[in-house]
């Protein structure tokens, strides 16, 4: 099918059901996509995504056709969270985030929400699972709460908890809270895993974009001993010559 594929101008649809939100989605299936995303998303022999398939399609068209689906109801999402498609996986996550939103003042059904999406977190299984769902449903839910949840989940084996973990907390970064990301990203500062690495150093960054002070602080602490890569993510806006002095461990 054509990449250029219209859905019908509307935005919820009568269907309720994941096997109708499955064909919608494969209308927009694009071979040579789903031949090189498998390679984008690590999901090789040994990697960390593993197993993962591929339809091909793109974010946007994924998020064209949850438009349709918004109300699907969680049985029908949790389907979709348990298929081995990552776009349908993905769907799921757009939709269920929605919801999230959508149920601003039903507090019952955010709580809902917010244990159905800890119970599946399994199937968040890949970095742009975790990036486009955590901040909208566990940051958002736990806000004006008890966080341990995500030093919890920052502990983890898990590589997908961990990230959940460091992800949350852009929720808060964004209105200027950046307590508990500054004590997730210190419990992660010395992981192994290079994805852990990159987000650690997003949200330093986003802290950085509002409030040099904490960012710097931080860096003062671990700058000399932190990954490489979480140390270039988390300087990337400076001026290029403290940057660089901060590549060089000079200064701090």
């Amino acid at each position: 099918m054509a990449r250029d594929a219209k859905l019908p101008a509307r935005t919820v649809s009568l269907e309720g059901t994941a096997n109708a939100a499955r064909t919608a989605l494969r209308k927009f299936r694009d071979p040579k996509k789903a031949a090189f995303f498998p390679k984008f998303f690590k999901a090789g022999p040994g990697e960390y995504a593993e197993g993962d398939r591929f339809l091909g399609i793109s974010v946007p068209q994924t998020r064209e056709v949850a438009k349709r689906f918004r109300d699907l109801p969680l049985p029908e999402l949790k389907r979709l969270l348990h298929s081995p498609i990552h776009e349908e996986r993905l769907l799921a996550l757009i939709v269920l985030t929605d919801q999230y939103k959508r149920a601003v003042h039903d507090p019952r059904e955010r709580e809902r929400i917010f244990k159905f999406y800890c119970a599946q977190r399994r199937r968040v299984n890949n970095w742009d699972l975790v990036d486009v769902s955590a901040h909208l449903i566990v940051g958002a839910h736990l806000e004006g709460q008890d966080t341990a949840l995500l030093d919890r989940l920052a502990k983890s084996r898990g590589l997908w908890d961990r990230r959940i973990a460091m992800l949350a907390t852009f929720h808060g970064i964004r209105r200027g809270q950046y307590d508990d990301a500054l004590r997730i990203a210190e419990a992660l500062v010395h992981d192994e895993h290079d994805l852990i690495h990159k987000a650690v150093g997003w949200m330093l960054r986003e802290i950085g974009k509002r409030d040099l002070l904490p960012l710097e602080a931080f860096l003062r602490r671990h700058a000399r001993t932190m990954p490489r890569t979480m140390l270039r993510y988390a300087i990337e806006k400076f001026p290029e010559d403290q940057r660089q002095r901060y590549l060089r461990g000079e200064g701090f």
